[in-house]
């Protein structure tokens, strides 16, 4: 699936892998966050921190009404606050959306899969 952008020179698909990695690289820049999580632990193994290469795993995208809604799952490292932690991944995602890909998210969901020390 991909994400087609109508500009004055033609159309841009931009597929949903680009995304995910510009997604998995502005969650992971935020203070607090030891890692990305895969979506589907039970396939894929207790709750292990995905690597760089593996962002897609740990991030869905999806096309509604024409917008896009990004889930981000995530571990956050012990003693931090969660709800600011996940308020400054989405505000960070939105943000770096908008500035690499010129796309508005709808909206941007955090799920703390787990609390790392």
């Amino acid at each position: 699936m991909t994400v087609n952008l109508k500009t004055q020179f033609g159309n841009v698909e931009i597929s949903n892998e680009v995304i995910a990695t510009v997604v998995g690289g502005a969650a992971t820049e935020n203070f607090g966050i030891v890692g990305m999580a895969s979506r589907k632990q039970v396939r894929d193994g207790l709750i292990e921190i995905l690597n760089r290469e593996n962002y897609s795993r740990g991030i869905v995208v999806r096309q509604e009404d024409e917008e896009i809604v990004i889930d981000v799952y995530i571990i956050v490292s012990y003693g931090t606050k969660i709800s600011e932690v996940s308020k400054n991944v989405q505000e960070h995602v939105m943000y770096q959306l908008e500035a690499n890909l010129g796309i508005k998210a709808k909206s941007v969901n955090v799920f703390v899969q787990g609390v790392r020390v």
